[in-house]
């Protein structure tokens, strides 16, 4: 019996220790059908998905995207002691903290909408994947990544269009260990606007 989607969002976790454990097709398929049914700016359908489901790939393409963080610009110095970042523990080597499988979602350049394209995408991706059992987590540097000589012969490998650019990654696998819980909501987040509140002209 499917769950519901508030449930679905509320348990999802962001995953960065992976079994190595295989993503089966049938629910690869289902996920990557996910992320070509967000919502896209104007019905357009501007974003493409590049699935990389070998673990060589993945480990080349993760150290390329740690390699190209720039920790001046780091807003804060903790992620998570559960499952730890890059942020937190600057030995690990790869961005995709060893995935079997990962999705670099590309939209379109110099498209005003590109950003919440490829993250609606994203989106759609993480939670079928908790749907199916399946752990995830979302990547950021997608652009910087790429932007490396070895970036740049991987997306010219793949026949990337050169009017496409990527935004973010999704990780695909199953969790190592226990399954993190749920924290608490920070409060004062939500501002509440009714028509009592709105001004007179």
């Amino acid at each position: 019996m499917s769950k519901d989607i508030l449930d679905i969002m509320k348990e999802r976790r962001s995953i960065r220790k992976y079994t190595d454990q295989k993503l089966s097709e049938e629910d690869l398929n289902r996920i990557i059908e996910a992320g070509l049914y967000a919502p896209n700016a104007g019905g357009a359908q501007r974003s493409m998905l590049v699935v990389m489901h070998d673990r060589e790939l993945v480990e080349k393409v993760g150290r390329l995207n740690v390699a190209c963080m720039d920790r001046d610009k780091l807003m804060g110095g903790y992620v998570s002691a559960e499952q730890p970042s890059i942020i937190d523990d600057p030995s690990i080597k790869s961005g995709f903290y060893g995935a079997p499988t990962v999705v670099a979602v590309f939209a379109q350049k110099d498209f005003l909408y590109n950003i919440p394209d490829a993250f609606c995408c994203a989106e759609n991706m993480v939670l079928e994947a908790h749907n199916l059992g399946i752990a995830s987590c979302i990547v950021a540097r997608g652009e910087e990544t790429f932007m490396t000589p070895e970036g740049m012969e991987f997306l010219k490998k793949w026949n990337v269009p050169q009017n496409m650019e990527c935004k973010c990654f999704v990780l695909l696998g199953y969790v190592d260990g226990k399954y993190p819980a749920a924290k608490p909501r920070r409060e004062g987040r939500v501002i509440l606007v009714t028509e009592s509140d709105i001004m007179p002209m």
